[in-house]
């Protein structure tokens, strides 16, 4: 049974059973119907505006080609946070990481956005937040792993090795678990052979290798799940196929999903029976282009929005269990030509995975689809109250700025018991 201190931390991690209850909602972000944008001017820098169709308030953080602080100034093509599953907030939400367009990392207040401090770190470190400690970020390099404190520029080796080479961090959607204990590197072994394995950071124990050049095409990244129980592996073939599979922390293939992306473009989570779940966007029948649910333990799937523009989901909130967080492309004219099922475009909405099909519409985003930079990437804040997404206010080629909705999410109430 895994331990629960961890002696680096000097933390101890609890489980939290939650329940949630039903939120108080507006009218307009209950409506089903396909809404139309309603026309508003692109936000000043740090103003803060309420959306026209939704209620729901939201601040303009970032400002490309602008000094962020003295002699800092942020690109001019983008300036914005890093992907959907990457957590852009530290675990108590005081600061807010904005990676994109700037010249390092800059760091801004995590609630009131104005500009703290940038750092500079190697090209060959991938960090990201710890989900627990708001002062530590799990930096993977090529032959180790790293804690490092952004405010004071300290750091403290996790684990090196020189039985391995190439370690990354995914990479670039690789996360820790849910309590920040494991985490799954991918590099290659003695022989070159490319690799990937779980290690518990508390004590450097390492996990057996599992050996990704057997599998079907070439890795794409490998993470591991919320729970610390499972290695998901996934690969993508030359002509774009993108298999998945599922290993224990120990090594051993427990599922295959050969289909295409069912799903991708996602986030892990924990679902209300204890089981971790990949929330994502369906390529594949009989479900394609639904947001679907899929359990790692036998390949279970739930359909939770139908057919529509959705087109990244997000499980950061993990704070606030049972819901995740979905962007969607697309324009008013194509959603009304095609009558999607589930007629949103160009919005970030919360979505309730317990297969009600419960949505709360939290913002439109007018963005106007044309390169990877604009995408919207909503991801939440670890507590679900706030929502980071990118935009070029409808305009393709303009520059891309971040913007942070605010919401009251569903209360919960909470069990916690020390973990054993």
């Amino acid at each position: 049974m895994r331990r629960a201190f961890s002696p680096w931390l000097g933390l101890v991690v609890a489980v939290t059973i939650t329940v949630v209850a039903v939120a108080q909602v507006s009218r307009a972000s209950e409506n089903r119907d396909l809404l139309k944008t309603a026309p508003l001017p692109v936000p000043d820098y740090l103003e803060t505006v309420t959306d026209p169709t939704f209620s729901t308030t939201f601040t303009r953080v970032t400002d490309p080609e602008a000094l962020f602080l003295p002699g800092v100034v942020c690109g001019p093509k983008a300036c914005r946070h890093r992907y959907s599953s990457t957590q852009a907030w530290n675990a108590d939400q005081s600061l807010l990481l904005i990676t994109e367009g700037c010249p390092g990392l800059c760091f801004v207040d995590g609630q009131t956005y104005e500009p703290l401090f940038v750092r500079q770190v190697s090209g060959s470190h991938d960090c990201k937040w710890h989900p627990r400690d708001p002062d530590i970020m799990v930096c993977v390099y090529p032959s180790g792993v790293s804690a490092w404190n952004p405010r004071s520029r300290t750091w403290k080796s996790l684990w090196k090795t020189e039985d391995y080479r190439a370690l990354v961090f995914g990479p670039y959607k690789g996360n820790l678990s849910a309590d920040g204990d494991l985490i799954v590197l991918r590099g290659l072994d003695a022989e070159g052979k490319l690799v990937a394995f779980a290690l518990d950071l508390r004590d450097g124990q390492k996990h057996p290798d599992i050996m990704l050049d057997g599998l079907e095409g070439e890795n794409h990244y490998a993470t591991i799940s919320p729970s610390g129980r499972y290695v998901y592996v996934a690969q993508r073939t030359d002509d774009g196929h993108e298999p998945a599979y599922v290993f224990t922390t120990d090594g051993k293939l427990i599922q295959h999903w050969p289909e295409h992306h069912r799903p991708g473009h996602g986030d892990m989570t924990i679902d209300a029976d204890g089981e971790d779940v990949y929330v994502g966007v369906s390529k594949s029948e009989p479900d394609k282009f639904h947001v679907v649910k899929r359990r790692l333990s036998d390949g279970a799937v739930t359909s939770l929005i139908p057919y529509s523009n959705a087109s990244h989901i997000s499980a950061r909130n993990i704070k606030l269990p049972g819901w995740v967080f979905v962007s969607f492309s697309g324009s008013y004219a194509n959603t009304r030509k095609l009558d999607y099922p589930a007629p949103y475009y160009q919005e970030v909405v919360a979505l309730r995975i317990d297969g009600s099909g419960e949505v709360h519409r939290l913002a439109h985003t007018y963005g106007a689809d044309a390169e990877y930079l604009s995408e919207a990437h909503g991801s939440p804040s670890p507590d679900g109250s706030r929502v980071i997404w990118a935009s070029n206010w409808g305009k393709p080629g303009a520059p891309v700025s971040a913007f942070v909705t605010t919401w009251n999410p569903p209360k919960a109430t909470s069990r916690t018991s020390e973990a054993q």
